[in-house]
């Protein structure tokens, strides 16, 4: 009998995630280039379409560059090798205008151009905390970045770190230990994983969520990515948790990445005696950057309408979380906010950027509500980032 294992089927890419895909290999296009480009034009193939005298009418594009653009029309054998390669390792590409792609990363400066997923995403993975801290934790650190993965993933929160050794791989194993899902965000392509010793977290990973990079699939690690990295956590969450991080720890920059893009910050408080592992999560809570917490309650009280949803759901047994979600997360009344974006998207606002310009709302708590709004079965998301009213 023949034992030969099939290969992995090629994943789905559709044809704007090629055009993206092409896009990305031009050298002096990074992500806020190619938001503008897009954003101009339209399309990306109208992108592609355009003469260089016309790419140069773009923010941030110049001659240099929009010549670089207008030559990668041609560079389809390079975009293919990249889409078989990605295919081998069972790794699929999206693009921001793929419905896979995670709508809360549209609400960033600077969004991949693709993201490389190894796994599943899901709609729910809009409902997130990051947790992030330092490689070199205390046993006391592992402890709680597990304790507080299994809460959250328990809950029906997905837990998103960067499978980093210390705090991160205890947060992505804690959620998993409590049933929930979980992304991992590397600081590398997905032809590997990184660091070694997490190759079979990464695996339980992929069957209960996604390990995800936008970095090309054959990218070694390399330190300057890591901020890149970082800038996709912050993105895919509604709020990061950190637990233990020193003055220089690379978790900070999460941090600071959260307060600019209007997500909650939260701070474990560490030891005193500790200044290498504590001094920088303690600093953040003394000076008002981030809200200090020592249970599951802490965190869910500052998420207001999501928070007491997610409440709910972690104080009912497994089964009643199954069968009664709905109506639970029906069962409260319309706060102001929530009407206000309802009201808008009834008059016509489709997306995002719409109903904030329609509604009074900062684009964080547009984007909360919208989340709270979708759980309670009142508006559904479609491609594209558009949202209607749910039929009744």
């Amino acid at each position: 009998m023949d034992q030969t294992i099939p290969s992995p089927p090629i994943p789905a890419i559709s044809n704007a995630a090629r055009g993206h895909l092409a896009l990305s290999m031009v050298p002096e296009i990074g992500p806020i280039r190619a938001r503008n480009l897009v954003k101009h034009f339209g399309s990306i193939d109208a992108v592609f379409a355009a003469s260089v005298t016309e790419l140069q009418r773009v923010e941030q594009v110049g001659e240099k560059t929009a010549r670089s653009i207008f030559a990668g029309r041609n560079n389809q054998e390079a975009v293919e090798r990249e889409i078989s390669r990605a295919a081998e390792c069972g790794v699929q590409i999206l693009c921001p205008e793929d419905a896979e792609y995670p709508q809360s990363l549209l609400h960033i400066p600077d969004p991949p151009i693709c993201l490389y997923v190894r796994g599943r995403l899901e709609p729910a993975d809009g409902i997130a905390i990051a947790i992030v801290g330092t490689r070199r934790c205390s046993h006391y650190g592992q402890e709680q970045a597990m304790r507080f993965g299994e809460q959250l993933g328990a809950a029906g929160f997905t837990v998103v770190s960067g499978l980093a050794r210390g705090i991160d791989g205890c947060a992505h194993r804690g959620a998993l230990q409590g049933g929930g899902r979980t992304i991992a965000v590397l600081g590398n392509g997905l032809s590997e994983i990184y660091p070694a010793e997490h190759e079979s977290l990464a695996r339980d990973i992929e069957k209960a969520g996604a390990v995800v990079s936008e970095l090309p699939i054959d990218v070694g690690p390399d330190a300057k990515n890591f901020p890149g990295r970082n800038r996709i956590i912050t993105g895919l969450s509604l709020g990061v948790l950190v637990i233990e991080a020193g003055k220089t720890s690379g978790a900070l920059i999460t941090a600071r990445l959260a307060l600019d893009y209007n997500r909650e910050v939260f701070a474990l408080p560490g030891r005193i005696d500790r200044p290498e592992l504590t001094a920088g999560v303690n600093a953040m809570i003394r000076d008002g950057h981030a809200k200090l917490v020592t249970c599951l309650d802490d965190i869910l009280d500052e998420l207001a309408e999501v928070g007491q949803v997610m409440k709910r759901n972690a104080d009912a047994s497994a089964s009643d979380r199954a069968a009664h979600a709905t109506e639970r997360i029906s069962a409260y009344r319309l706060a102001e906010h929530e009407q206000t974006v309802l009201d808008a998207i009834r008059v016509g606002a489709e997306n995002a950027d719409a109903i904030c310009a329609a509604t009074p709302l900062d684009t964080g708590r547009v984007m909360s509500t919208l989340t709270t709004l979708e759980l309670r079965g009142l508006v559904t998301r479609l491609p594209g980032n558009r949202f209607e009213l749910k039929q009744r």
